[in-house]
């Protein structure tokens, strides 16, 4: 997959591949969520994908089902020290799919791609 990445003004930097652009921006005077906001709502939102996936599955409601997402920050160096996602149901959701929904949100992609990081290679290349 490619994504082009370009700056549009201001401390905006957009991220464009398909029909799609995800737009970035920086406080103060921000008009998007910033990068890391992106990547850390990839996360819950890559979980959640497969949660909706397994309900599908077995014709389960989604109704009242929702992800809460804790980022916990190291103080000293501000950065994650663990992210915590709970998957919070309605009372009448089956409790025998507890166990499930959490191996469904733990095949996200995003959370096995984290885990298994991939190795970065950043480079120049002037353009005509």
């Amino acid at each position: 997959m490619e994504m082009i990445i370009d700056f549009p003004g201001g401390a905006r930097v957009d991220a464009h591949f398909g029909p799609f652009t995800v737009p970035t921006d920086q406080p103060p005077a921000a008009s998007a969520p910033t990068p890391f906001a992106v990547f850390l709502a990839s996360i819950g939102t890559c979980a959640g994908i497969y949660v909706l996936g397994f309900c599908r599955q077995r014709g389960l409601p989604t109704d009242g089902i929702r992800i809460v997402q804790r980022v916990v920050s190291n103080p000293l160096t501000q950065m994650v020290d663990s992210i915590d996602l709970e998957i919070q149901v309605p009372p009448d959701f089956p409790e025998k799919y507890y166990d499930a929904l959490v191996k469904s949100a733990n095949q996200c992609k995003v959370k096995k791609t984290l885990e298994n990081p991939p190795v970065f290679n950043v480079t120049t290349r002037q353009v005509s």
